[in-house]
């Protein structure tokens, strides 16, 4: 059991620069990145804070993610961020993930995890850094689950994960799903089939999403419970209220959710999405106990710091994640440049020699 995690290390806005700024100007320090090299313009934030600290002392892997049905617009803005992260970051490696097979099968999962299988880790990386900012959930959950595997074994190699967020740009990207939801690649979870099953499908809530989050649902089929997930605390006090106006028809007549179902996780701050998950999957185990199988099945979908925390959850405890890949983006990077809200940085210490035989201390379990 990682128990670190309910308590792990965290930086945020000025404090995650400040990290980022003072623990990398370590001599000893040698780092990987791995980051997105898409269409977001988040992208490439994280890279260049890095980059300035680092300068040679860093190495980088960027993923592309090819969906052959990709706006002119997001291609060129695509091509342009990868240009600029090859001039961050010289001689790093850019690799192209295929997401989709040509009969249409979601294959991006398969195709990172066989590609991070091949790849070979300089034995002097010391740390390693996984920006989520931009990377997709079919690609960057599996990514982020086999660099915490190779840290651990290592267990000199710290593990990061960075993410820039700003749910009113995420707002601003719509997107196309496909007509197939499945389990994400190594998040299939566990079932010893000894019981019957009990489901409980916990999705995250999002803006513009209705159509895959209702075709999720038809895939993950008749649950025990179902418990939406909605960003409160968030920068916008009425976020959730507009995600609860937006999604009446699924909780009302598809979903029939009760709202004391209802779960509140930070927008800002991913240990609290974990947090919250770790408590309601202890409590809805020890329910069923010996009456029924139960599976937890995640659908993290929009926000990369809940979705963060959705993930350390699916990780420690073995959950399914069901996931409906998307087709193709849409977004105006003209309007990037306006006074919105600014982004919001996180960073969150996994694993590393920073947290030496913590795990292997009793501690009190979250009730």
């Amino acid at each position: 059991m990682r128990k670190h995690w309910h308590n792990a290390i965290t930086h945020f806005d000025d404090d995650a620069g400040e990290f980022i700024s003072s623990y990398f100007s370590e001599e000893h320090r040698r780092c990987l990145l791995v980051a997105a090299a898409g269409f977001d313009p988040r992208s490439g934030r994280f890279a260049g804070m890095l980059a300035d600290v680092l300068g040679d002392r860093l190495t980088a892997l960027f993923i592309r993610e090819d969906r052959g049905q990709a706006a002119d617009n997001l291609v060129d803005a695509a091509n342009a961020h990868e240009a600029k992260l090859r001039e961050l970051v010289p001689g790093a490696t850019v690799t192209h993930i295929e997401i989709f097979a040509e009969d249409g099968a979601a294959i991006g999962g398969s195709r990172i995890a066989t590609y991070l299988a091949g790849y070979e880790i300089d034995p002097g990386v010391t740390d390693i850094v996984l920006d989520m900012s931009a990377l997709s959930i079919g690609v960057g959950f599996p990514a982020a689950k086999m660099l915490l595997e190779d840290c651990e074994a290592a267990r000199t190699r710290a593990f990061h994960i960075v993410i820039m967020s700003n749910p009113e740009l995420d707002d601003r990207i719509t997107s196309e799903p496909a007509a197939l939801a499945m389990p994400v690649k190594g998040f299939q979870g566990l079932a010893t089939g000894e019981l019957p099953e009990a489901r409980i499908w916990i999705p995250q809530l999002a803006r513009g999403r209705t159509t895959a989050l209702s075709g999720i649902g038809v895939s993950v089929g008749e649950c025990y419970k179902i418990c939406p997930v909605l960003p409160f605390p968030a920068r916008d006090p009425r976020r959730a209220d507009s995600l609860l106006a937006e999604y009446e028809t699924q909780l009302v007549s598809e979903w029939q959710v009760d709202p004391r179902d209802l779960v509140y996780v930070s927008e800002r701050n991913p240990l609290d999405c974990f947090r919250t998950l770790s408590t309601l999957k202890e409590r809805y185990y020890r329910t069923v106990e010996g009456t029924y199988e139960p599976q937890v099945i995640l659908s993290p979908i929009g926000s990369k710091v809940m979705a963060a925390g959705a993930l350390m959850a699916a990780i420690e405890y073995d959950l399914t994640v069901q996931y409906l890949e998307t087709v193709r983006y849409e977004f105006d990077g003209s309007a990037s440049s306006g006074d919105g809200p600014p982004d919001m940085m996180v960073h969150v210490l996994l694993s590393g020699p920073a947290y030496g035989d913590y795990d292997a201390v009793e501690s009190i379990e979250p009730q």
